[in-house]
Parts: structure tokens; sequence; C-alpha cells
């Protein structure tokens, strides 16, 4: 008797194995969606760092919108150019050169440059100090508590001395650290040459107020205006047109760099020789400015 129960048992068990092949190959067939190769392509090409760099959730999602939506391939900022050649070429496209994007530290002032700084208990990082508003006396400044340098996956920024600095050998342009900063001071400027001229201030007040806040920020004096035409004073704040950054306008440049009486005009990124790169047709914004935030545009009020 035991031998035929064991028997039915194993008869049922496999032709319910057989039904469900069945219903699954049908199933399989029925809600098959087909996938251009083309997605799969792009993805074996990207570099599976999922940063979000490129605007999109992750690497797959940035290859289907190349494919589905003709997404621009120049969007990876970690690919770099062999990645966007790459791209290209699964697309059947031409790759038209583009800059690099990295970013820039609008601040200049270390710990010993800043006034007005009060001692801090709170949470050590820089959102919940942004909400505390006599923390330091420029309300424009680096917070230095590293939620930049947290959000880096490439540990390409650093807090040195209460400043973020930024490691241009090891960016890769993600613009985690941009997306971090909740004062916005960290913005993603076009590199046209592997360093760049920058302002590195972000203050917006009179230059009296300045002075009474930091040793080093921008007073507006415009100095940098009359030297060189890609400056503009900006709300009493140097700004840099980087569609005038030409090779000629970095030699005047370099004038405005000796007039600066504060020294926040700068150059960043890595040390080398390279000159401006031959790309002209590249849509650029015509002026890279801090978005700055208040201590309290984040704050949610309640009563």
């Amino acid at each position: 008797m035991s031998w035929v129960i064991v028997g039915l048992a194993a008869g049922t068990m496999l032709i319910m194995a057989l039904v469900l092949s069945f219903i699954l190959g049908w199933a399989n067939q029925a809600f098959h969606v087909e996938v251009d190769p083309r997605v799969d392509a792009a993805i074996d090409v990207l570099p599976g760092a999922n940063c979000g760099g490129c605007g999109y959730v992750g690497c797959g999602e940035y290859a289907e919108a190349i494919v589905l939506d003709n997404a621009p391939i120049n969007k990876c900022t970690v690919g770099g150019e062999s990645c966007m050649m790459a791209l290209a070429d699964v697309m059947g496209v031409d790759a038209e050169a583009s800059y690099p994007w990295r970013p820039v530290v609008h601040c200049g002032a270390r710990t010993d440059d800043r006034l007005g700084r009060t001692e801090y208990h709170g949470e050590q990082r820089c959102g919940p100090a942004n909400l505390v508003t006599d923390i330091q006396g420029c309300i424009y400044g680096c917070l230095g508590f590293g939620d930049c340098t947290r959000a880096c996956n490439f540990d390409a920024i650093h807090v040195v001395d209460g400043l973020a600095r930024v490691d241009y050998e090891k960016c890769v342009g993600c613009g985690a650290c941009a997306k971090a900063c909740p004062r916005n001071i960290i913005t993603m400027a076009p590199f046209k040459s592997e360093q760049m001229l920058v302002v590195e201030c972000s203050n917006l007040d009179a230059g009296k107020d300045v002075k009474s806040v930091c040793k080093v920020g921008c007073v507006g004096c415009k100095a940098c205006e009359r030297a060189s035409g890609m400056f503009s004073v900006v709300n009493n704040l140097s700004t840099i047109d980087y569609e005038d950054y030409t090779v000629d306008n970095v030699k005047t440049g370099l004038q405005a760099l000796k007039k600066c009486p504060r020294n926040r005009l700068v150059f960043v990124g890595k040390p080398t020789d390279t000159d401006i790169l031959a790309v002209a047709d590249e849509e650029l914004p015509e002026v890279i400015m801090p978005d700055f935030k208040t201590t309290v545009d984040d704050t949610e009020w309640r009563g």
C-alpha cells in the first residue's frame, strides 16, 4: 500500500511540474517584451558607477534613455570621452566633443579667515548647521562639516582646515557634492582646460559687510572687471563668463588675478600645461554662480 501512495505522490508531482512548465512557457511567450539590443550594448559600455551624475537613477536607466528617448550620449562624467565614443558606436551617430564638468567650491575662507564664529554643539552636519543663524558671520560660506565628503563615492573632496577642497585627480564630475551642499556654494562648471580660473567666494553683501565677517571674501571692487572682459560683478560678487573663456581672455584673466586685493581669483584643477580645448560649438551657461540658499529656505514652519 505504501508503494502505491508513493507512486501516486510522485505521479502527482510529475503532472504538476509538467503543467507548471507549460504555464510558465506560455506566460513567457505571452508577456514577452522585446528589448532593443542596443540597450544591453549601452549598459555594457557605461561604467556601472550608478552615480547619478548624468541625471538618471543609474546606468541602466541612462542606457534606456539613450536608446529609446534619444538622450545625449555625452552625459556620463565618469566614463568621459572614451565612453561617449563607445556609445556613439552603439547608436551609430557622430560623437561631438564636449567639456567635462567638475565641481567648484565658491568659498576660499579657511577657519582662521572667518570672523564672528560661534561654538556649535549640534549635529555635525552642514544641513542641520545651516539652520543655525549665528554659526558664523558669513552666511554664504562653507560650513565645513563634510556633507559633500560623505556624498562623494570617489574620495574626491575633503574638508581641510574647515574648507571643502576638491581632489581633481580623483574627481569624475558626478555632481554628488554639489547636490549635498545645503548652501549651494559648490557648483558644476565646464572645464575647458585641466586648470580653470574660478571665483572662490559666494558672498553677495557689500564690501564693508564682507570685511566684517571674512578676511578673504570678494568685496565687489570691480578690479577684475576692469582688467578682463571675462569677469563681471553681479550683486557685489565677481562672476566669470565661461562662454567667453578663451585662450586670450585667460591671459587677461591672469592680470585680473593679480589685481584682486583679496586673492579670490584662483586656478583649480589638475596640474598640467594643457591649454584651452579646441571645442567651440558646445552650448554653455553664460555665467556660473552659486545658487545660495538662506538658513530658512528649507525650513518647514509649523504653528
